[in-house]
């Protein structure tokens, strides 16, 4: 007798796996029919909807709008057209001038250095991302002798970890938008 070895296309055996994989989902689907209530009835002891099932269950409760709160005027994303560092950055000839910081708030304390990259120039304003701060909080950073008002945000790294700075901010500090400067940040 004589040994015979068929081969058969990899693409072929995946295919038989997800074949098998969908029918034994659509049969665990099956096993389920609503009830006149609306609650789901298993028919098989292998289908668990968790909580939905109990009497006491609620869905969570939605917190009420407060229509006297207001966002902070944000400059307007950069339009999906754009292509040069102009048409990215979004904020206005009086958002840079509010930022430019000639003397340091009393109320503040030097959080420390880090090294900080160009964040995505997508985000619009004028911001630092640093595991520095654990929430968002309105500080300022130094490069190179130049002070800025920054809203500091959280990275959620480690302190040894770098920080990103958005491209409004690398712009108003005067650093080339591929470098890696060294920034001292305050928080308030």
């Amino acid at each position: 007798m004589k040994n015979t070895v068929i081969i058969v296309p990899f693409s072929l055996i995946l295919l038989t796996i997800s074949a098998c994989t969908t029918n034994s989902l659509q049969r665990d689907f099956r096993d389920v029919a609503p009830t006149s209530e609306g609650v789901p009835a298993t028919n098989s002891p292998n289908v668990d909807l968790g909580p939905s099932l109990g009497d006491a269950f609620a869905p969570p409760v939605r917190p009420s709008l407060d229509l006297n709160q207001t966002l902070p005027d944000l400059p307007p994303p950069p339009p999906p057209s754009a292509r040069t560092v102009e048409e990215f950055d979004t904020t206005s000839a009086e958002d840079r001038a509010a930022a430019i910081v000639s003397s340091p708030n009393s109320g503040e304390r030097r959080l420390g250095t880090t090294i900080a990259s160009l964040g995505s120039p997508t985000e619009p304003g004028i911001w630092f991302k640093t595991p520095l701060v654990s929430s968002i909080v309105q500080g300022r950073i130094e490069y190179s002798g130049t002070s800025i008002g920054v809203e500091l945000r959280p990275t959620g790294g480690t302190d040894s970890t770098g920080s990103q700075i958005s491209l409004a901010a690398m712009r108003l500090i005067g650093a080339p938008l591929t470098a890696l400067p060294e920034v001292t940040v305050y928080g308030d």
